[in-house]
């Protein structure tokens, strides 16, 4: 089945040796079997992965792979890898590559259409993107180091989010020898998702359609279909009938592999219901099957991928690998949204489980509704026109921020009927579908209600969960009908105090909607809205793991090596009392990169600052100067050398830190505190006495006025920036350690800044900045220390460097050509030469000024005049020799 057309590019090497080593290594791809093999290892894993790019050919289309293995003898199991919809091959590398270290053989492939594939875009079709799976397993059949379950039939998983989540369970319903799958935020039944009970999705079928590269890039059928759907704004029988052939539920009775269905919450393209029916039909043919809900989807918000990626491995651990001992999770989870990280305001998480999957109706409960009228009369507008918005494709963060409270919705007066719920006694915690029956009427046959239900707080604020709302079609409205509204899935905490909202809309953003102005008439049938409610999923305690159960135990044996550990602890340095008045020596410093054994963050680093110093930390990005600073604070334990403070050895916790103050990749404040109390609290935590704080004169430093006593949420960077800054410098410390402190300053406020850097170090204290403004250093610092790949370039006082008489600016007439440059660096007795304005910087090594202009004017530079440069750029960029 292997037949590769041609080589991928992976990039141009460099020199003559590299290239011929690059054609040996192409000539042996091609005659080991084709394609082009790669090697790569995560920074932290030693364990190598193989890649090989190949173009298979297709009936109808050529088809981009990537094969990926990692080290190791023996057969292994196999998973395929699917890409989202507009993507390719590419968006699941890495996850590809982590299984191949997990020990199984992956291949990935852009899907007709997409990538480097051809073909035109069937949308999953059976004779087109599902048979190139079959054919895709056909080859992993033919690889030595793929398991066979017999000959022909490998062990095989497939995977994949959105298009390629759909694809998986298609694999599984065409394909005998799909053994297990992993779905994720895809679709049962296409039809469904796009045309919801006979409503056509426009904005969304559109964004799927541009995403595809337009109609032209579809199979024509495919592009037919959407333009007469998309111009009668209403999907007709054989719309339906095509798209659901293109489903997953079209082989509902043939799949009947180990399935983990995981759904987005927050999605409004492939909703909670579609997950729900694949796990019902699937169930139903005896496979095992899981279900999670994820927080994020195609509307946005966190996709949690490591959880998810971490628990389809399992997954396929346990159902490829046949290894029992996996545990694959529970039946039913569900990811919550548990309040947020006082760190970086992000919302954080946590999960419900259940043994069983509770469907999407369990444990309902019967909640009352008025309305200022029972029965209520709203227009449907001419066109449709304005429409009311709730999910807006794309606008991630929306759906997200609905858990929080926080949401983005807007219905239009005349256009809704509403009912009310009173204020709940307690909290209830809706897990699935409401519903709710209502009686309609409607002055033209064709009636499309949208439904949904929001949360609505005693302060008048209402937000709409997941920004999500159920639409409905009813034909022979003009009679009037009883109809029962099943509306978005959830998982949301209605508040105690808080009520339920239900709006009947007759529009929506969304969705077409009939272009026909109507009057639309609608009451409650039975004056209730049916909430699932799943007592078992909210008070079943999950039971404790093995481990924790040995917890006791393993305390005390932690403890025991505890104390037999520190008798053999290398006791502290004693104090240097020859330093007792120097801030900081720093001697033969260095710090490698995780696990590397030659590359390093800082390496044999060394300097020393005094009083009354203003001392600028400058480097190109990765020259190591926060990595520096942190192990100056203690955060991180050199791998060699000494820092000392006062004379004191610097060590996690040491006492003398306490006369150090920093500013170091940020500050984290509790977002729902005032600036003042985030202070009040911090230095509090110090345990030091409130008089030693100064905190008035830290706030006088920082210039937030009034917003001291506003919440830090509603700061802007540079408020956040000045606060943190502040926070350093309570109680006044002998030595201020600053990371960048004007980051998201105005200029006048960076002009504010450096002349409290120049006054705190004037009172006898000492300042370390790190900053890339040079011209702030330059007008701040007292004293320079320049570092490039984590070595010393140079220390000494501002003056010195800048006049230093090493580097010359030479001026000359018009431009100076790249190779000019080379020549002049490459002259004898100079040690770097970079363009500058007007010329060029050149630092010499041995050389004269006068042999300088000699070799210039020998390679016709048209030199205009020589002399000492002034500016602490130029000083930097010959230092580091122009590679920042």
């Amino acid at each position: 089945m292997e037949n590769p057309l041609r080589r991928l590019p992976r990039g141009r090497p460099r020199g003559r040796r590299l290239a011929a080593v690059a054609a040996v290594a192409a000539v042996l791809a091609v005659s080991l079997g084709g394609g082009v093999w790669a090697s790569v290892a995560a920074a932290d894993d030693p364990v190598p992965v193989h890649r090989s790019d190949r173009m298979l050919e297709m009936p109808g289309a050529r088809v981009d792979t990537s094969y990926f293995v990692g080290d190791g003898g023996g057969r292994r199991p196999t998973v395929l890898i699917g890409h989202g919809f507009g993507g390719s091959k590419d968006e699941v590398r890495a996850q590809a590559e982590q299984l191949a270290r997990d020990g199984y053989a992956v291949l990935t492939w852009s899907a007709r259409g997409f990538g480097r594939s051809g073909g035109k875009i069937g949308l999953n079709a059976p004779d087109a993107e599902v048979a190139d799976v079959t054919r895709l397993v056909d080859w992993l059949a033919g690889r030595k180091e793929v398991l066979l379950d017999k000959e022909g039939d490998p062990r095989v998983g497939v995977t994949g989010g959105s298009y390629g989540g759909a694809v998986s369970l298609l694999a599984a319903g065409h394909d005998p020898r799909v053994d297990a799958v992993a779905p994720r935020i895809t679709y049962w039944d296409l039809a469904e998702s796009l045309f919801p009970d006979g409503v056509f999705k426009k904005l969304w079928a559109g964004i799927f359609v541009t995403t595809g590269g337009g109609c032209h890039r579809f199979e024509p059928k495919l592009c037919e279909l959407y333009e007469r759907v998309a111009v009668t704004g209403k999907p007709d029988d054989a719309a339906r009938a095509a798209l659901r052939a293109l489903s997953p539920s079209a082989v509902a009775d043939r799949i009947k592999v180990p399935t983990l269905i995981l759904q987005g919450q927050s999605d409004s393209l492939f909703p909670l219901g579609q997950a729900d029916r694949m796990a019902r039909a699937i169930t139903g043919n005896g496979a095992p099957v899981a279900v999670d809900w994820l927080s994020g989807g195609h509307d946005g918000g966190d996709p949690e991928t490591a959880r998810a990626q971490r628990r389809v491995t399992a997954w396929f651990d346990r159902y490829l690998k046949k290894d029992t001992s996996v545990d694959t999770g529970p039946a039913f989870r569900v990811s919550r949204t548990g309040g947020v990280d006082s760190t970086n305001g992000a919302a954080r998480l946590r999960g419900a489980s259940a043994d069983v999957y509770p469907g999407l109706r369990g444990g309902a409960r019967a909640v009352p509704l008025t309305g200022r009228k029972p029965e209520q009369t709203f227009g449907n507008p001419a066109g449709g026109n304005p429409p009311a918005i709730s999910a807006v494709p794309g606008a991630g963060a929306l759906s997200q921020l609905s858990g929080l409270g926080v949401g983005l919705s807007l219905d239009f007066p005349g256009q809704y009927a509403r009912y009310d719920s009173a204020p709940l006694d307690e909290g209830v915690q809706v897990t699935g579908t409401p519903t709710v029956k209502v009686r309609v009427k409607s002055t033209s046959d064709d009636m499309v209600l949208f439904a949904k239900v929001y949360d609505a707080a005693a302060n008048g604020r209402q937000v709409l969960p997941r920004q999500l709302v159920a639409p409905v079609r009813v034909t022979g409205a003009k009679a009037g009908r009883t109809v029962e509204l099943t509306l978005p899935a959830v998982d949301h905490t209605f508040q105690a105090g808080h009520r339920m909202r239900l709006l009947l809309t007759a529009t929506d953003l969304g969705y077409a909607s009939p272009a026909e102005p109507a009057a639309y008439t609608v009451s409650l049938a039975d004056g209730t809205l049916s909430v699932p409610t799943d007592a078992e999923l909210a008070t079943a305690a999950a039971g404790l793991a093995r481990w924790v159960w040995g917890l006791p135990l393993a305390g005390v044996l932690v403890a025991g090596l505890l104390l037999l550990s520190a008798r053999r602890r290398t006791a502290a340095p004693a104090p240097d009392p020859a330093l007792a008045e120097v801030p900081l020596q720093i001697t033969s410093l260095s710090k490698r990169y995780g696990k590397s054994g030659d590359r390093y963050a800082v390496r044999d680093l060394s300097f020393r600052v005094e009083r009354g110093q203003v001392l600028g930390l400058l480097g190109p990005n990765g020259a190591g100067k926060t990595t520096t600073l942190r192990m100056l604070m203690g955060l991180i334990t050199p791998d060699g050398g000494e820092i000392r403070v006062f004379g004191h050895a610097i060590r996690p916790g040491a006492p003398v830190l306490s006369r150090v103050g920093a500013f170091v990749e940020g500050a984290g404040f509790l977002p729902h505190l005032s600036g003042r109390a985030n202070l009040d609290l911090y230095w509090q935590a110090t345990g030091r006495p409130a008089e030693d704080a100064h905190i008035d004169e830290a706030l006088e430093i920082a210039g937030l006025g009034d917003a001291l006593q506003r919440a830090v949420r509603t700061y802007s960077q540079g408020m956040r920036q000045r606060l943190a800054i502040a926070q350093a410098m309570l109680g006044m410390p002998d030595l201020l350690i600053l990371d960048e402190p004007t980051n998201g300053l105005d200029p006048p406020q960076i002009r504010e800044m450096r002349d409290v850097m120049i006054r705190y170090a004037a009172g006898g204290r000492t300042v370390i900045v790190s900053s890339h403004l040079l011209s702030e250093v330059e007008q701040s610092c007292t004293d320079l220390v320049v570092m490039d790949r984590g070595r010393l370039v140079q220390a000494g006082p501002v003056a010195e460097i800048i006049g230093s008489g090493d580097t010359l600016l030479v001026t000359v007439a018009g431009d100076v050509t790249a190779a000019a440059v080379d020549k002049v660096a490459a002259l004898p007795g100079v040690e770097t030469a970079v363009r500058a304005e007007g010329g060029l910087l050149v630092r010499l090594d041995g050389a004269s000024a006068q042999q300088l202009v000699a070799e210039l004017v020998r390679l016709d530079v048209p030199v205009t005049g020589v002399g000492p440069h002034r500016r602490l750029e130029d000083a930097f960029l010959t230092l580091i020799g122009g590679s920042a």
